[in-house]
Protein backbone atom coordinates (compact mmCIF):
# COMPACT_ATOMS: atom_id res chain seq x y z
CA UNK A 1 0.00 0.00 0.00
CA UNK A 2 1.16 3.53 -0.81
CA UNK A 3 -0.20 6.87 0.41
CA UNK A 4 -2.21 7.83 3.48
CA UNK A 5 -4.92 5.23 4.21
CA UNK A 6 -8.53 6.32 3.70
CA UNK A 7 -9.67 3.12 5.44
CA UNK A 8 -7.83 2.03 8.57
CA UNK A 9 -8.83 -0.74 10.94
CA UNK A 10 -6.73 -2.08 13.79
CA UNK A 11 -7.38 -5.44 15.51
CA UNK A 12 -11.16 -5.49 15.07
CA UNK A 13 -13.16 -7.97 17.12
CA UNK A 14 -16.90 -8.67 17.09
CA UNK A 15 -18.77 -11.58 18.64
CA UNK A 16 -22.43 -12.58 18.68
CA UNK A 17 -22.83 -14.69 21.78
CA UNK A 18 -20.20 -17.43 21.59
CA UNK A 19 -19.67 -16.87 17.86
CA UNK A 20 -16.58 -14.83 16.91
CA UNK A 21 -17.66 -13.16 13.67
CA UNK A 22 -14.55 -10.95 13.37
CA UNK A 23 -11.43 -12.00 15.21
CA UNK A 24 -8.53 -9.56 14.91
CA UNK A 25 -8.90 -8.00 11.45
CA UNK A 26 -6.54 -5.12 10.55
CA UNK A 27 -6.67 -3.14 7.29
CA UNK A 28 -5.08 -0.14 5.60
CA UNK A 29 -6.43 0.93 2.19
CA UNK A 30 -5.25 4.03 0.32
CA UNK A 31 -6.89 6.14 -2.38
CA UNK A 32 -6.85 4.44 -5.75
CA UNK A 33 -6.88 0.93 -4.27
CA UNK A 34 -9.42 -1.86 -4.57
CA UNK A 35 -9.15 -4.30 -1.67
CA UNK A 36 -11.09 -7.58 -1.80
CA UNK A 37 -12.39 -9.56 1.16
CA UNK A 38 -12.63 -13.13 -0.11
CA UNK A 39 -14.23 -16.00 1.74
CA UNK A 40 -17.13 -18.42 1.97
CA UNK A 41 -20.46 -17.54 3.57
CA UNK A 42 -19.98 -17.04 7.30
CA UNK A 43 -16.32 -16.04 6.98
CA UNK A 44 -16.97 -12.60 8.51
CA UNK A 45 -16.93 -10.42 5.39
CA UNK A 46 -20.27 -8.68 5.89
CA UNK A 47 -19.68 -8.14 9.61
CA UNK A 48 -16.31 -6.54 8.81
CA UNK A 49 -17.99 -4.12 6.38
CA UNK A 50 -20.69 -3.25 8.92
CA UNK A 51 -18.03 -2.50 11.51
CA UNK A 52 -16.26 -0.20 9.06
CA UNK A 53 -19.42 1.67 8.10
CA UNK A 54 -20.41 2.13 11.75
CA UNK A 55 -23.56 -0.01 11.57
CA UNK A 56 -22.03 -2.21 14.30
CA UNK A 57 -19.75 -1.24 17.14
CA UNK A 58 -16.68 -3.44 17.61
CA UNK A 59 -16.10 -5.27 20.87
CA UNK A 60 -12.47 -4.18 20.52
CA UNK A 61 -10.31 -2.43 17.97
CA UNK A 62 -10.33 0.85 16.09
CA UNK A 63 -11.72 2.11 12.75
CA UNK A 64 -10.77 5.35 11.01
CA UNK A 65 -12.39 6.53 7.77
CA UNK A 66 -10.52 9.39 6.09
CA UNK A 67 -8.88 10.09 9.45
CA UNK A 68 -12.16 10.18 11.42
CA UNK A 69 -12.41 7.85 14.42
CA UNK A 70 -15.66 5.91 13.91
CA UNK A 71 -16.07 5.51 17.66
CA UNK A 72 -16.22 9.26 18.36
CA UNK A 73 -16.69 10.91 14.94
CA UNK A 74 -19.13 8.52 13.32
CA UNK A 75 -21.18 11.14 11.44
CA UNK A 76 -18.06 12.78 10.02
CA UNK A 77 -16.77 9.39 8.96
CA UNK A 78 -20.07 8.30 7.41
CA UNK A 79 -20.15 11.50 5.36
CA UNK A 80 -17.07 10.17 3.55
CA UNK A 81 -18.63 6.75 2.89
CA UNK A 82 -20.64 5.21 0.09
CA UNK A 83 -22.08 1.81 1.04
CA UNK A 84 -23.81 -0.77 -1.14
CA UNK A 85 -25.21 -3.58 0.98
CA UNK A 86 -25.74 -7.17 -0.13
CA UNK A 87 -29.44 -6.52 -0.55
CA UNK A 88 -29.70 -2.93 -1.67
CA UNK A 89 -33.23 -1.66 -0.97
CA UNK A 90 -34.74 0.36 -3.81
CA UNK A 91 -38.09 2.09 -3.76
CA UNK A 92 -39.63 0.23 -6.68
CA UNK A 93 -42.50 2.69 -7.17
CA UNK A 94 -40.04 5.56 -7.60
CA UNK A 95 -38.13 6.27 -10.78
CA UNK A 96 -34.39 5.90 -11.10
CA UNK A 97 -33.88 9.64 -10.63
CA UNK A 98 -36.32 9.82 -7.72
CA UNK A 99 -34.45 7.03 -5.93
CA UNK A 100 -31.16 8.89 -6.30
CA UNK A 101 -32.83 12.11 -5.16
CA UNK A 102 -34.02 10.35 -1.99
CA UNK A 103 -30.54 9.11 -1.10
CA UNK A 104 -29.02 12.49 -1.98
CA UNK A 105 -31.41 14.43 0.23
CA UNK A 106 -30.90 11.97 3.10
CA UNK A 107 -27.23 12.95 2.78
CA UNK A 108 -28.23 16.62 3.03
CA UNK A 109 -27.69 17.64 -0.60
CA UNK A 110 -29.81 20.46 -2.02
CA UNK A 111 -31.55 20.28 -5.40
CA UNK A 112 -28.87 22.56 -6.83
CA UNK A 113 -26.24 20.05 -5.68
CA UNK A 114 -27.86 16.68 -6.31
CA UNK A 115 -29.53 17.20 -9.70
CA UNK A 116 -26.44 17.87 -11.87
CA UNK A 117 -24.47 15.37 -9.83
CA UNK A 118 -27.14 12.69 -10.35
CA UNK A 119 -27.15 13.18 -14.11
CA UNK A 120 -23.34 12.88 -14.18
CA UNK A 121 -23.48 9.67 -12.15
CA UNK A 122 -26.29 8.18 -14.26
CA UNK A 123 -24.26 8.91 -17.37
CA UNK A 124 -21.27 7.24 -15.74
CA UNK A 125 -23.14 4.04 -14.84
CA UNK A 126 -25.07 3.92 -18.12
CA UNK A 127 -28.54 4.66 -16.77
CA UNK A 128 -29.15 8.22 -17.96
CA UNK A 129 -31.58 6.98 -20.64
CA UNK A 130 -33.57 5.19 -17.95
CA UNK A 131 -33.79 8.00 -15.42
CA UNK A 132 -37.60 8.14 -15.65
CA UNK A 133 -38.14 4.37 -15.47
CA UNK A 134 -39.56 2.95 -12.26
CA UNK A 135 -36.95 1.02 -10.28
CA UNK A 136 -39.25 -2.02 -10.10
CA UNK A 137 -39.03 -2.31 -13.89
CA UNK A 138 -35.24 -2.50 -13.98
CA UNK A 139 -33.25 -5.66 -14.62
CA UNK A 140 -31.08 -7.08 -11.84
CA UNK A 141 -27.95 -5.57 -13.37
CA UNK A 142 -29.58 -2.15 -13.71
CA UNK A 143 -30.65 -2.26 -10.07
CA UNK A 144 -27.04 -2.91 -9.04
CA UNK A 145 -25.91 0.05 -11.13
CA UNK A 146 -28.60 2.21 -9.52
CA UNK A 147 -27.33 1.08 -6.13
CA UNK A 148 -23.82 2.15 -7.11
CA UNK A 149 -25.11 5.50 -8.38
CA UNK A 150 -26.95 6.10 -5.10
CA UNK A 151 -23.79 5.30 -3.13
CA UNK A 152 -21.76 7.78 -5.23
CA UNK A 153 -24.16 10.71 -5.34
CA UNK A 154 -22.59 12.56 -2.37
CA UNK A 155 -18.99 12.20 -3.68
CA UNK A 156 -17.64 9.73 -1.10
CA UNK A 157 -13.92 9.15 -0.65
CA UNK A 158 -14.52 5.54 0.46
CA UNK A 159 -16.75 2.96 -1.21
CA UNK A 160 -17.78 -0.23 0.63
CA UNK A 161 -19.46 -2.92 -1.49
CA UNK A 162 -20.87 -6.14 -0.04
CA UNK A 163 -20.87 -8.81 -2.79
CA UNK A 164 -22.12 -6.25 -5.34
CA UNK A 165 -22.40 -8.68 -8.29
CA UNK A 166 -23.99 -11.69 -6.61
CA UNK A 167 -26.93 -12.95 -8.63
CA UNK A 168 -26.25 -10.99 -11.83
CA UNK A 169 -25.18 -12.38 -15.19
CA UNK A 170 -21.49 -12.54 -16.33
CA UNK A 171 -21.87 -9.61 -18.77
CA UNK A 172 -23.31 -7.38 -16.04
CA UNK A 173 -20.51 -8.43 -13.67
CA UNK A 174 -17.99 -7.38 -16.32
CA UNK A 175 -19.74 -4.03 -16.82
CA UNK A 176 -19.83 -3.42 -13.06
CA UNK A 177 -16.09 -4.06 -12.78
CA UNK A 178 -15.34 -1.70 -15.64
CA UNK A 179 -17.17 0.98 -13.64
CA UNK A 180 -15.08 0.24 -10.54
CA UNK A 181 -11.84 0.36 -12.53
CA UNK A 182 -12.81 3.76 -13.92
CA UNK A 183 -13.71 4.98 -10.42
CA UNK A 184 -10.23 4.34 -9.05
CA UNK A 185 -8.33 5.30 -12.21
CA UNK A 186 -5.80 8.13 -12.03
CA UNK A 187 -7.67 10.17 -14.61
CA UNK A 188 -10.91 10.06 -12.62
CA UNK A 189 -14.26 8.83 -13.82
CA UNK A 190 -16.73 11.56 -12.97
CA UNK A 191 -16.20 15.15 -14.04
CA UNK A 192 -14.13 17.15 -11.58
CA UNK A 193 -12.90 14.16 -9.58
CA UNK A 194 -9.64 13.30 -11.30
CA UNK A 195 -7.62 14.51 -8.33
CA UNK A 196 -9.60 12.77 -5.59
CA UNK A 197 -9.40 9.05 -6.18
CA UNK A 198 -11.44 6.86 -3.90
CA UNK A 199 -10.62 3.74 -1.90
CA UNK A 200 -12.80 0.69 -2.56
CA UNK A 201 -13.31 -2.25 -0.21
CA UNK A 202 -15.52 -5.04 -1.47
CA UNK A 203 -16.41 -8.57 -0.52
CA UNK A 204 -16.74 -11.27 -3.15
CA UNK A 205 -17.02 -15.05 -3.38
CA UNK A 206 -15.70 -15.01 -6.96
CA UNK A 207 -12.02 -15.70 -7.63
CA UNK A 208 -12.10 -14.02 -11.06
CA UNK A 209 -13.22 -10.82 -9.32
CA UNK A 210 -10.62 -11.27 -6.60
CA UNK A 211 -7.89 -11.32 -9.26
CA UNK A 212 -8.93 -7.80 -10.33
CA UNK A 213 -8.26 -6.32 -6.88
CA UNK A 214 -5.00 -4.57 -6.00
CA UNK A 215 -4.83 -6.50 -2.73
CA UNK A 216 -6.79 -9.33 -1.13
CA UNK A 217 -7.55 -10.77 2.26
CA UNK A 218 -8.58 -14.44 2.30
CA UNK A 219 -10.95 -14.81 5.28
CA UNK A 220 -12.04 -17.74 7.37
CA UNK A 221 -13.76 -17.70 10.77
CA UNK A 222 -13.33 -13.95 11.10
CA UNK A 223 -9.58 -13.96 10.44
CA UNK A 224 -7.26 -13.39 7.51
CA UNK A 225 -5.64 -16.62 6.41
CA UNK A 226 -3.47 -14.61 4.00
CA UNK A 227 -3.23 -11.04 2.74
CA UNK A 228 -1.37 -9.59 -0.23
CA UNK A 229 -1.53 -8.81 -3.93
CA UNK A 230 -2.98 -11.51 -6.23
CA UNK A 231 0.56 -12.18 -7.48
CA UNK A 232 1.97 -12.54 -3.97
CA UNK A 233 -0.81 -14.92 -2.99
CA UNK A 234 -0.46 -17.08 -6.09
CA UNK A 235 3.31 -17.27 -5.55
CA UNK A 236 2.71 -19.40 -2.44
CA UNK A 237 2.08 -22.39 -4.72
CA UNK A 238 4.57 -21.59 -7.50
CA UNK A 239 5.79 -24.82 -9.09
CA UNK A 240 3.26 -26.99 -7.25
CA UNK A 241 0.26 -27.16 -9.61
CA UNK A 242 0.09 -29.78 -12.35
CA UNK A 243 -2.80 -29.84 -14.81
CA UNK A 244 -4.08 -33.22 -15.98
CA UNK A 245 -6.46 -33.82 -18.90
CA UNK A 246 -7.67 -37.15 -20.17
CA UNK A 247 -10.40 -39.79 -19.97
CA UNK A 248 -12.16 -41.12 -18.03
CA UNK A 249 -11.81 -38.21 -15.63
CA UNK A 250 -12.87 -40.16 -12.52
CA UNK A 251 -10.22 -42.81 -13.17
CA UNK A 252 -7.56 -40.15 -13.61
CA UNK A 253 -8.68 -38.53 -10.39
CA UNK A 254 -8.38 -41.83 -8.49
CA UNK A 255 -4.89 -42.50 -9.88
CA UNK A 256 -3.71 -38.99 -8.97
CA UNK A 257 -5.15 -39.21 -5.44
CA UNK A 258 -3.22 -42.43 -4.84
CA UNK A 259 0.11 -40.84 -5.84
CA UNK A 260 2.29 -40.16 -2.79
CA UNK A 261 3.64 -36.96 -4.37
CA UNK A 262 0.14 -35.47 -4.84
CA UNK A 263 -1.39 -33.61 -1.89
CA UNK A 264 -4.77 -32.70 -3.40
CA UNK A 265 -6.79 -33.19 -6.58
CA UNK A 266 -9.53 -30.78 -7.71
CA UNK A 267 -11.78 -30.77 -10.77
CA UNK A 268 -11.53 -27.58 -12.85
CA UNK A 269 -14.02 -27.94 -15.71
CA UNK A 270 -12.82 -30.78 -17.97
CA UNK A 271 -9.42 -31.09 -16.29
CA UNK A 272 -7.83 -31.77 -12.93
CA UNK A 273 -5.53 -29.58 -10.88
CA UNK A 274 -3.03 -31.60 -8.86
CA UNK A 275 -1.33 -29.87 -5.94
CA UNK A 276 1.98 -31.68 -5.60
CA UNK A 277 4.57 -31.70 -2.87
CA UNK A 278 7.28 -29.08 -3.09
CA UNK A 279 9.80 -29.74 -5.89
CA UNK A 280 7.93 -32.89 -6.99
CA UNK A 281 6.13 -31.53 -10.09
CA UNK A 282 8.66 -32.98 -12.56
CA UNK A 283 8.58 -36.35 -10.81
CA UNK A 284 4.77 -36.50 -11.03
CA UNK A 285 4.83 -35.51 -14.70
CA UNK A 286 7.45 -38.20 -15.26
CA UNK A 287 5.77 -41.20 -13.66
CA UNK A 288 2.03 -40.51 -13.88
CA UNK A 289 1.57 -41.27 -17.64
CA UNK A 290 2.69 -44.88 -17.24
CA UNK A 291 0.27 -45.42 -14.34
CA UNK A 292 -2.60 -43.95 -16.36
CA UNK A 293 -1.81 -46.16 -19.36
CA UNK A 294 -1.49 -49.29 -17.21
CA UNK A 295 -4.86 -48.59 -15.62
CA UNK A 296 -6.58 -48.21 -19.00
CA UNK A 297 -6.86 -44.44 -19.02
CA UNK A 298 -6.20 -42.03 -21.87
CA UNK A 299 -3.87 -39.07 -21.33
CA UNK A 300 -4.43 -35.86 -23.33
CA UNK A 301 -2.16 -33.43 -21.49
CA UNK A 302 -0.05 -33.35 -18.33
CA UNK A 303 1.87 -30.17 -17.56
CA UNK A 304 2.87 -27.72 -14.88
CA UNK A 305 0.69 -24.58 -14.81
CA UNK A 306 0.69 -21.34 -12.79
CA UNK A 307 -1.41 -21.62 -9.62
CA UNK A 308 -4.78 -19.91 -9.52
CA UNK A 309 -6.19 -17.98 -6.56
CA UNK A 310 -8.64 -20.83 -6.10
CA UNK A 311 -5.77 -23.32 -5.81
CA UNK A 312 -4.25 -21.22 -3.04
CA UNK A 313 -7.56 -20.62 -1.27
CA UNK A 314 -8.32 -24.36 -1.15
CA UNK A 315 -4.83 -25.11 0.16
CA UNK A 316 -5.22 -22.49 2.90
CA UNK A 317 -8.60 -23.88 3.95
CA UNK A 318 -7.00 -27.28 4.43
CA UNK A 319 -4.11 -25.89 6.45
CA UNK A 320 -6.11 -23.51 8.70
CA UNK A 321 -7.61 -25.20 11.79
Amino acid sequence: MTGTPLIEAVDLHKSFGEKKAVDGISLQIAAGEVFGLVGADGAGKTTTLRLLVGALRPDAGMVRICGFDMANQVEEGRAQLGYLSQRFSLYEDLTVLENIRFFAEVRGLTTREWLPRSLEILEFVGLVDFKDRRAGQLSGGMKQKLGLASALVHKPRVLLLDEPTTGVDPVTRQDFWQLLIRLVSVSGAVEGEGDRNIAVLLSTPYMDEASRCNRLGFMRQGRFMMEGTPGEIRAVLDGRIVELRGQPIQLLRKIAQEDQDVEDVRLFGDRLHLRVREKRARAVIGHLPARIQTSGGSLIDLRQVPPSLEDVFIALLEETP
